[in-house]
């Protein structure tokens, strides 16, 4: 086993992690508004689908999303404590008999048979912590798709600029008395990262050359016993749309759900979260924005594709 799957399986499976995840977009505004963006795409693409794999699948925002409009959904994920949560929001949503729970790792899928599901998806960058296999991870996910495919990874050019960012993430602190801890963590030591931080042109060349974040260090901490970030791949969109393209994926669509997002204060951001017609509009404006295919690569977090199978 690879040490990016060692890795991801002790991260994803710490005993907080669906309770977390589950409470995202209450938590962070970048997450409202790439959640929203995903789930304007699906269910733009929703037309003759029936059954989906979810891959990465977390605590089911996603698959209980499509399980509502109808769809028969396996809900794929390495974490036991985000199927635990899935599936007790399923439950409380009424559509727990249309969600199949499956525990297990993207680099498997031999299970599963060619164009098995209508729609094949894995978002919030599962594939990402697949390093080194990334790329035959999307041609198992395109292998077991019969229509439409739907992934998001780690975005290179959008990842960079947290090189020259140690306080990115309190950009988007919903609300900074959240009982999260790592809102309290980026809170507490908000002025401490500004002041110790100097910017390392040689790190930012690396991850531009390579699109490698993370590997000795997180597995020098794994072998002693810690729960480093997952070894992450990051893609550029040229190179993420070559390897769909080469796995037979027809009309590739990219985008990138949070650039227009990260360009705005987080005290606007906050006052139009605050105000309902405000937050739509805004909402509105970033798919539109975050859509066009010059800025799909700075995505704050994700670059996703949609493509035909």
């Amino acid at each position: 086993m690879d040490y990016s799957q060692k890795i991801s399986e002790r991260q994803w499976n710490l005993p907080d992690k669906g309770e977390l995840e589950s409470r995202r977009e209450a938590t962070y505004i970048d997450d409202i508004i790439q959640k929203d963006h995903i789930q304007r795409k699906l269910l733009e693409n929703l037309d003759g689908i029936d059954t989906v794999f979810d891959g990465g699948a977390g605590s089911g925002r996603f698959s209980i999303l499509l399980a509502k409009q109808g769809c028969h959904v396996t809900h794929f994920d390495i974490s036991q404590p985000m199927i635990d949560k899935a599936r007790e929001l399923a439950m409380k949503e009424g559509v727990i008999d249309r969600i199949t729970f499956v525990k297990g790792a993207l680099e498997d899928l031999s299970a599963y048979q060619d164009r098995e599901f209508d729609l094949v998806m894995s978002f919030d960058a599962p594939i990402s912590y697949t390093y080194p296999n990334q790329n035959k991870v999307i041609g198992e996910l395109v292998r077991i798709a019969g229509k439409r495919i739907m992934i998001s990874v780690s975005s290179r050019l959008g990842s960079l600029p947290y090189l020259a960012n140690p306080i990115q993430k309190n950009q988007f602190i919903l609300d900074e008395n959240a009982d999260d801890p790592f809102v309290q963590w980026c809170v507490a030591n908000r002025e401490q990262m500004i002041r110790s931080f100097i910017f390392n042109k040689e790190n930012a060349e690396k991850l531009l050359a390579d699109g490698l974040m993370g590997g000795e260090e997180e597995i020098a901490q794994y072998k002693q016993g810690g729960t480093p970030w997952c070894i992450t791949y990051t893609f550029m969109p040229d190179e993420l749309e070559k390897i769909l393209s080469g796995y037979g994926v027809k009309n590739i669509r990219l985008s990138g759900p949070g650039a227009f997002g990260r360009t705005v204060p987080l005290e606007v951001l906050k006052k139009m979260m605050s105000d309902p017609k405000q937050k739509q509009d805004f909402l509105d404006f970033c798919f539109r924005y975050d859509c066009n295919q010059y800025v799909c690569g700075m995505g704050k977090d994700n670059l996703l594709a949609v493509g035909n199978v």
